[in-house]
């Protein structure tokens, strides 16, 4: 029998051989990616302290997502599960750790869109290999790259280089602690000028901000709105060489509406080109909200509702926000509860484009649930990570949400339609379903490619 993966495939080769993929058909695609940003930190999900006017009106006009989901709960597998289209049982990085590779050769959405005819780009945080790796996005579909390749180099706002390609972008203003070059800016500029440079040809760009990820910094025309509006508590952290923040509530606010801005200039910038009908805007996060400081918990609540943060598997870690625009194409203040998790962006960009995708995948198109189509939904949605050299397993099933510690614990179920803080374990009630979530555990989980890490180090600039 055939099945929606094998329709979706059969009717992309169809339009390339038909003529149908020309490069007037394909749609730009704009992803863009916040780091720890949590689900109640955008005014459209409920926040009510920190202003973010352009995200809300992307809301509404275009598409809001209610049960969307990270790749993992940490960034570096949450971003090789979305660029490879595998979940954390399959995807190659699943550790943490800094520095890991994604091996060369691995298919990536980067590549596949290149290989469509795209110009490629990332500006931002990458996170799947550092310089002198297999692992760096130009050797992994990307034309053009601008930004922190190691997660540690991403954690500062002011560093003294990005990397631009494969060269050191110096960023002299911030020599000797100086704070002149503010990186989510530079990193920003070099995404409208690749739009601007593109405009012609159908073009992918990728934006994964290292916004609103401590340390908490930003520039004093952000931090300005919202100092003296909180209570404070010093934020400061010199064994991670994080510049000391007094206000770290307000600095945390002023970011993401400084996000909120960036967000807004690359649709004026979609719309100035005269692009808007043919490009789609899709913004997420890479995971839930982080916690390593509790006045920014109990002022912005960027978990309310759900169990858990940033390395949890509960809710609060891997459910994000996930706003789609594409003026035409998508309805206007549409919201959609349908399951879905980043690695279902490769298929569906694969489908929009007319791209050719790998045999295997573990995402599912969302393509329909955009475009107000008939939307086939997942058999699950499956997450992994080790805490403590433990596997810990999770996974959707319908409105079931199942958790386990490790391969020798107990199966936490919980029913999300009646308790989405996944307060009351259910699984002694049910034990139907939990033999079902374990023969799922049981066959999602392979074993990763070794991957070395090299050590990260500052190359010395002189």
């Amino acid at each position: 029998m055939q099945t929606r993966r094998d329709l979706l495939r059969t009717s992309a080769a169809a339009l390339t051989l038909a003529g149908c993929s020309r490069t007037e058909s394909k749609p730009n695609i704009i992803l863009i990616m916040a780091d720890d940003l949590g689900y109640r930190h955008l005014g459209c999900y409920g926040q009510r302290k920190i202003r973010t006017p352009n995200l809300d009106r992307m809301a509404a006009e275009g598409l809001r997502f209610t049960d969307a989901y990270a790749g993992c709960t940490v960034c570096a597998p949450s971003r090789s599960a979305l660029m490879t289209g595998l979940h954390t049982g399959h995807t190659p990085v699943r550790g943490n750790d800094g520095g890991l590779p994604l091996p060369s050769g691995t298919f990536t959405m980067a590549k596949m869109l290149r290989d469509a005819g795209y110009a490629t780009g990332i500006f931002g945080k990458w996170g799947l290999g550092e310089m002198g790796t297999e692992g760096i996005p130009t050797k992994h579909g990307f034309d053009e790259a601008l930004g922190p390749l190691h997660q540690v180099h991403a954690q500062y706002y002011y560093p003294e280089f990005l990397w631009k390609n494969e060269q050191p972008l110096v960023l002299g203003g911030n020599r000797s602690g100086g704070q002149k070059e503010y990186a989510p800016d530079v990193m920003h500029q070099g995404a409208l000028d690749f739009m601007t440079r593109h405009q012609k040809r159908p073009f992918f760009l990728y934006v994964p901000s290292i916004i609103p990820h401590h340390e908490y910094q930003v520039p004093e025309d952000s931090l300005a709105e919202y100092r003296g509006k909180f209570k404070e508590e010093p934020f400061e952290r010199a064994d991670r060489g994080f510049a000391p923040q007094p206000n770290p509530v307000a600095a945390f606010a002023g970011m993401v509406t400084r996000l909120d801005r960036h967000v807004g200039e690359i649709l004026e910038r979609v719309r100035s080109l005269g692009l808007e009908g043919k490009t789609l805007v899709l913004f997420t996060s890479d995971n839930g909200a982080a916690s390593p400081f509790r006045p920014l918990i109990d002022t912005f609540q960027g978990s309310e509702g759900f169990r858990g943060f940033k390395t949890d598997l509960y809710e609060g870690g891997i459910r994000v926000p996930m706003i789609a625009r594409w003026p035409g194409r998508i309805r206007s203040g549409a919201v959609t509860s349908h399951a879905c998790a980043s690695y279902d962006l490769l298929p569906t960009f694969a489908e929009l484009a007319g791209a050719a995708q790998p045999a295997r995948v573990d995402g599912l198109s969302i393509a329909p649930t955009l475009t107000g189509g008939s939307q086939a939904p997942h058999e699950y949605l499956y997450w992994e990570t080790n805490r403590r050299k433990k596997l810990v397993q999770a996974l959707r099933l319908g409105d079931w949400k199942a958790v386990r510690h490790s391969p020798e614990a107990a199966v936490e179920l919980y029913d999300l339609r009646a308790d989405i803080a996944e307060s009351r374990d259910v699984a002694a009630a049910s034990p139907d379903v939990v033999a079902r979530v374990e023969r799922v555990f049981a066959t999602c989980h392979v074993d990763p490619p070794v991957l070395q890490e090299p050590g990260w180090k500052n190359p010395d600039l002189g």
